[in-house]
């Protein structure tokens, strides 16, 4: 089975891309999604983040997001701390996930896919870049926080320019409808991957 990371910007419109390639029926894995679900559900990783962020990184027994936001997004080494305990735990998670499927491919979306070195597991890597105005306006009205946070949270990804050179595919997602016809045609040179 080949990987396909898909990553790209906060705001970019990963989780749209995901969502079509779904739609036409492509394997998926959502790293995001399942981080938090093991940050809330293993026990060793409860552990370690409580080590690492103290009693109240767990409100009724669920994940402190906005605590441990407010932490990370001022102290890069907590964001690399956590992401160092999360990410194994994630990978394993994911080895698990495609020992039991038949497709030809899978999309393992990420947001900090090479931060994270998961890049280094994928055969074919697609990156999602947007305007930079557009990006804004997306994360505005989708997280409701300011310009300035923003740019803060840009800060701890790595730019477009560095995601592209290290890409395969990448896919400009200005425009729903453009999108959906790069989404396609990626997917359909993806379906003949097995046979090259």
């Amino acid at each position: 089975m080949k990987i396909i990371g898909l990553t790209g910007g906060i705001g970019s419109g990963k989780s749209t891309v995901l969502a079509l390639f779904k739609a036409l029926g492509a394997l998926t894995y959502v790293a995001d999604t399942e981080a938090k679900k093991l940050m809330n559900t293993d026990a060793e990783l409860r552990n370690q983040i409580i080590n690492l962020f103290g009693e109240q990184a767990y409100v009724n027994g669920k994940l402190n997001n906005v605590h441990i936001a407010s932490v990370v997004f001022g102290n890069k080494e907590k964001l690399t701390a956590l992401n160092g305990l999360v990410h194994p735990k994630v990978r394993k998670d994911f080895q698990q996930f495609i020992k039991n499927q038949k497709a030809d491919f899978v999309i393992y979306e990420a947001a900090i896919l090479f931060e994270s070195g998961s890049d280094a597991f994928c055969d074919y890597i697609i990156t999602v870049i947007a305007d930079f105005e557009l990006k804004i306006e997306r994360i505005m009205k989708r997280d409701g926080i300011s310009e300035a946070q923003i740019l803060e949270r840009m800060k701890n990804q790595s730019t477009d320019d560095f995601k592209i050179k290290k890409s395969d595919f990448v896919i400009r997602n200005n425009h729903l409808n453009a999108t959906k016809q790069q989404v396609l045609t990626i997917f359909e040179m993806l379906k003949k991957l097995k046979n090259i």
